[in-house]
């Protein structure tokens, strides 16, 4: 779905979390419980979105749950989410660790009654609620448009390389839907730059160090290597630190996915060419109003779609940028 048509739905989703939200909350005979389960709490982006859907509980009465693992894995994940379920909220909003094996455990708490809105990451292909396949039933899925993301880095790192040389995708895991759709996006734009080599993606199982240790390997094979797209924050930030080591910093051009405080002096100091900064406090606050909304008895838009600010040294200094860098706490 294109970003404006996704917009366009957030707009009608905030119009009725305004209007037709009022009313559902008065009926409620009792007080509504969500939990939101992160793909992992250690992470400036889901304190970000914890943020923003306390902002969002605290405006319609909500009791909001918050739980989460301390690092992205699924055998961490299941068993928050079992916990949480044997919590009987209302509503579950979770970023899956896996598009394909949070699916079952997804099922169970559907199964029981309990509402599912996938944020950020999704499970199956994401299009839900279209009575078929076996990952349908979530409501509603609250996200950045991440294909359009991976575009966006492409453009701009296309840009500063002089649209020629090798790069590479530097990437997490395989199969989480977020991650993989960055690096779909951005292959697809860089075939408008047929200058433009992309190498062999590396994953580097969100590990910072690893990613480090990588591009280092890399480069150390492709001696002209120009550049690289760090498909999430570990990916990129290792990717840095090890052109740092390197002694190739601001040589061979990073452009990065996410939007910690700390990308502010990497952007300043060069190890950044630029950042692409998602909204994870609408992402929280928004799928908040819509499982709200739907278990109240209200309609949802089965997705709602967040944008992107594109950070740079240029803009950085700017408050209508530097606002949407994620929070440490």
């Amino acid at each position: 779905m294109e970003r404006r048509s996704l917009i366009k739905m957030m707009g009608a989703a905030t119009a009725a979390a305004g209007t037709s939200l009022i009313a559902g909350k008065a009926s409620a005979a009792e007080k509504v419980t969500i939990a939101l389960i992160p793909g992992l709490t250690a992470d400036g982006f889901y304190v970000t979105m914890h943020k923003g859907a306390e902002a969002a509980a605290k405006a319609l009465g909500v009791d909001l749950i918050y739980q989460g693992a301390a690092e992205w894995n699924v055998s961490l994940q299941v068993p928050i989410l079992d916990a949480v379920i044997a919590k009987k909220p209302a509503a579950i909003l979770i970023a899956p660790n896996d598009k394909q094996q949070l699916i079952q455990p997804l099922k169970k708490a559907n199964d029981t009654g309990i509402a599912v809105v996938c944020v950020d990451t999704f499970i199956g292909n994401g299009v839900f609620q279209t009575g078929s396949g076996d990952a349908d039933f979530p409501i509603s899925y609250v996200a950045s448009d991440n294909v359009l993301g991976g575009r966006m880095a492409a453009r701009a790192l296309a840009k500063a390389i002089g649209e020629k040389g090798k790069v590479y995708v530097s990437n997490t895991i395989p199969n989480i839907s977020t991650t993989d759709q960055r690096e779909e996006g951005f292959k697809l734009e860089i075939k408008n730059y047929p200058n433009i080599e992309v190498l062999e993606t590396q994953f580097n199982g969100d590990d910072a160090n690893k990613a480090a240790a990588q591009f280092q390997a890399v480069l150390g094979r492709v001696p002209d290597l120009a550049g690289v797209f760090g498909a999430n924050l570990f990916s990129a930030a290792g990717a840095a630190n090890g052109a740092k080591q390197a002694g190739v910093a601001g040589k061979v051009k990073m452009a990065g996915f996410d939007a910690p405080e700390s990308i502010v002096a990497q952007l300043k100091d060069g190890t950044f060419e630029l950042t692409i900064a998602q909204h994870p406090a609408e992402i929280g606050y928004f799928g908040l109003v819509a499982a709200y909304a739907h278990v109240t008895g209200n309609p949802v838009p089965t997705a709602i779609g967040t944008g992107f600010t594109v950070m740079t040294a240029a803009n950085i200094d700017d408050p209508n940028v530097s606002r949407y860098l994620y929070k440490s706490e």
